[in-house]
């Protein structure tokens, strides 16, 4: 069993960001030589998120819209009192997506679905360059 640890960065624009960053997890994993195991993907900071879904432009606007109605940017919310960063919304958002995402992989190759990405999210009110963790155990 090896144990592989790989980070990549990715620059985002504010406000809902969403990134495929399929194609980066798959050529760190394919450089691995690792043929079967798990695979995690962590973004490091607390206004970052990952999940799975079909990055496709229709399903991309549905997401950004559940994102608005579940913590909408115009609400108030205390950690702004605290800071004084107009992000409580971006912080909310990404506590409930969730920082990171486990995925198996054989043969070389993600185990995902046919039209399903994994896709980083920058819900922070200003850009930000992301630093994605790709942790792989397997053999």
């Amino acid at each position: 069993m090896k144990v592989i640890n790989e980070e990549f960065r990715v620059s985002t624009k504010g406000y809902c960001d969403l990134i495929n960053i399929t194609g980066h997890i798959s050529k760190i994993l394919s450089q691995s030589n690792l043929q079967r195991g798990i695979l995690t993907v962590f973004v490091v900071g607390s206004t970052g998120a990952i999940t799975t879904f079909e990055y496709e432009p229709g399903l991309n606007q549905d997401m950004k819209e559940f994102y608005e109605q579940i913590a909408p940017v115009k609400k108030r919310y205390h950690h702004d009192e605290t800071w004084g960063d107009a992000n409580g919304f971006s912080h909310v958002r990404a506590a409930f997506q969730g920082p990171s995402l486990t995925i198996p992989f054989d043969k070389g190759a993600l185990t995902l679905g046919t039209w399903q990405q994994v896709v980083l999210t920058n819900f922070d009110n200003q850009p930000r360059s992301r630093t994605v963790v790709v942790n792989m155990i397997g053999e």
